[in-house]
């Protein structure tokens, strides 16, 4: 999945040094929100990128798996993961839906499509599914279970930005995406996030409901919420866009690092890349077995802080764990022991496009105790 030609020639990217001049313009055009040049230029320049039909921004990467659900009405029963930020889940709550949580697959940290069959009931009326950390979700068994039930898909891509599969963008599967612009992401416009639709109707749809439901400026088609993207954010979002291709390659050489330093430590696992997946490496995680490794996971995440490195239990505590959601029947701990195994193990290590190799070894050296 190339994108050579976006990252080098496309005219809605500006030159690298084009930051002040951007401001200078938005200045000049007196435009700063609603729809104007930049934010129109970032729509466009992530569709051509991304290999999808159309992408409307947000203002964070929240907002949008709200409106998602308000705009294809779902109700009643979503069933989804624990294994998440807590955005997914709080998003179907601030829409009045009920989280149905279901067990993961141990060999990627994604919702497992076994065990979603059994959790559907009358109530069902939608699946959202998480890419954990950009690995992609079984999207044909999801997509065959959806289409048997009349269920309706959305799909947490928070992590996924730029990730394929046989050369498909996974951000085209279900009935829609959402992704995370949060500083944290391998692309990001310091906060911000989008949604990737199929048709030019839905993404009017999504556009009238993020801008208070606004059709022009008398008439309101719905009741929406405001949660566009600025110009500054869409103009820092162009030159990060340039820069994307060079941090996924960078990111992509500190996981090979880490893979191969760590390949014969015993206690410690990783995931391989999958195959024919265009990986982005936002995030490296790896699970700690007390019992091999000699300590707990807790002891070498705090030993690590101790030492200035900062890796993150990532994701830790369960959302199905927390109080919002805790006494719900399908969050009891009997019900995700993959979930839960992963979560009490988990260490996410620094990666990042500007670490150096002296970083890593230093992240290396305190993992081989």
């Amino acid at each position: 999945m190339s994108n050579d030609s976006i990252k080098v020639t496309s005219p809605l990217l500006p030159p690298l040094n084009a930051f002040t001049t951007m401001l200078e313009d938005i200045w000049e055009r007196r435009w700063i929100t609603n729809n104007g040049e930049y934010h129109r230029r970032l729509e466009q320049a992530l569709a051509d990128y991304l290999q999808v039909p159309f992408v409307s921004l947000f203002t964070n990467g929240t907002q949008p798996i709200i409106t998602a659900l308000h705009a294809l009405d779902i109700k009643g029963e979503v069933i989804t993961t624990p294994y998440s930020f807590v955005a997914t889940t709080h998003a179907l709550w601030w829409n009045g839906i009920k989280p149905v949580f279901v067990d993961i697959d141990p060999a990627n940290g994604n919702i497992n499509p076994a065990e979603i069959e059994a959790a559907i009931t009358p109530n069902t009326t939608a699946i959202m599914p998480v890419h954990v950390y950009g690995n992609p979700c079984d999207i044909k068994a999801i997509k065959e279970i959806a289409d048997r039930y009349h269920l309706k898909v959305i799909y947490d891509a928070a992590h996924a930005f730029g990730v394929a599969k046989d050369g498909e963008s996974i951000l085209n599967a279900g009935d829609l995406s959402t992704i995370s612009f949060h500083a944290t992401k391998v692309f990001n416009t310091i906060e911000g996030g989008a949604m990737v639709m199929h048709d030019a109707e839905m993404k009017q749809r999504i556009d009238y409901l993020k801008n208070f439901g606004f059709e022009d400026d008398v008439t309101v088609v719905g009741p929406g919420i405001n949660s566009k993207m600025d110009e500054i954010r869409a103009a820092y979002g162009l030159l990060n866009l340039r820069l994307v291709d060079d941090a996924i390659e960078a990111r992509h050489q500190v996981a090979l690092r880490y893979r191969e330093a760590l390949r014969d430590v015993e206690g410690i696992t990783f995931w391989e890349d999958q195959p024919d997946v265009r990986h982005n490496y936002g995030y490296f995680p790896i699970f700690v077995d007390a019992k091999k490794y000699g300590m707990t996971r807790d002891q070498l995440y705090f030993r690590m802080q101790e030492r200035g490195i900062y890796g993150r239990r990532y994701f830790y505590p369960l959302i199905s764990t927390f109080s919002p959601y805790r006494d719900l029947p399908s969050a009891t701990p009997k019900n995700l022991p993959n979930a839960n195994k992963l979560a009490d193990e988990v260490i996410c290590l620094p990666i990042h496009h500007a670490l150096t190799e002296e970083d890593v070894e230093r992240v290396i050296e305190i993992l081989k105790i």
